[in-house]
């Protein structure tokens, strides 16, 4: 199968055909073992999905009011291009929310297909009414001014215990979120699609009486 070429193309293919359990199976395979986020990680609203390019922002906790507080935040959410979804490492920090409507709506206008924060969020019930993918540890209405602050966006960060680089597959799903490195991401596509297929013939086979035994021998995918 040959691959789109156009990146939206591509996220639009995985987001309709693929998932990050079956995504996850594949880049075991490929020698990736460690791509799955914690299980602190889930959707805010039950049925959020998002695909899309790692857009990467690292934040630290602070204890005082910094003048201009929000300066780097602005710009790591103005320099999201479409197709990205934006990846905040916090610590994890339990002080403070990172993200909330407002900045989802920022994000929406800039083309982002979703947020993943390994922190807190705010605004949920907003979030969820406009249907914006937001993965999160949990909850709290507390603002980030004194309580935490942008350091650096676009480099390399560790969310929910993966490293993530600019530009790197992110799946998230009700079973969590996987990042495909930027390395293995056309052979991960390929194989999950193929594993996918597999997986379609095996329910059928399963649903006509055979034994999970025969199905595993005949087809290999579990």
């Amino acid at each position: 199968m040959q691959l789109p070429t156009v990146d939206a193309e591509l996220l639009d293919l995985v987001a309709q055909r693929l998932y990050s359990a079956v995504l996850s199976d594949v880049v075991d395979q490929l020698g990736y073992r460690d791509q799955a986020m914690a299980a602190r990680l889930r959707p805010v609203w039950p049925d959020a999905v998002l695909v899309g390019r790692a857009h990467t922002v690292l934040t630290v906790d602070i204890y005082e009011l910094k003048p201009d507080p929000y300066r780097l935040e602005i710009e790591a959410v103005d320099t999201l291009k479409p197709g990205d979804v934006l990846l905040a490492s916090t610590g994890p920090s339990t002080r403070t929310c990172f993200w909330g409507e407002l900045l989802s709506t920022a994000a929406r206008g800039r083309g982002a297909r979703g947020a993943v924060v390994d922190g807190y969020v705010r605004d949920v019930r907003r979030i969820q009414a406009m249907a914006f993918p937001v993965f999160a540890t949990g909850m709290s209405p507390l603002d980030s001014a004194g309580r935490s602050m942008v350091v650096e966006y676009g480099g390399p960060i560790a969310c929910g215990g993966v490293v993530v680089h600019e530009g790197d597959l992110v799946v998230g799903d009700i079973d969590g979120v996987i990042v495909v490195p930027h390395a293995i991401e056309s052979a991960a596509i390929l194989r999950a699609l193929e594993k996918v297929e597999g997986e379609n013939r095996t329910r059928t086979a399963l649903e006509q009486g055979m034994t999970l035994t025969e199905v595993y021998a005949k087809y290999g995918v579990l």
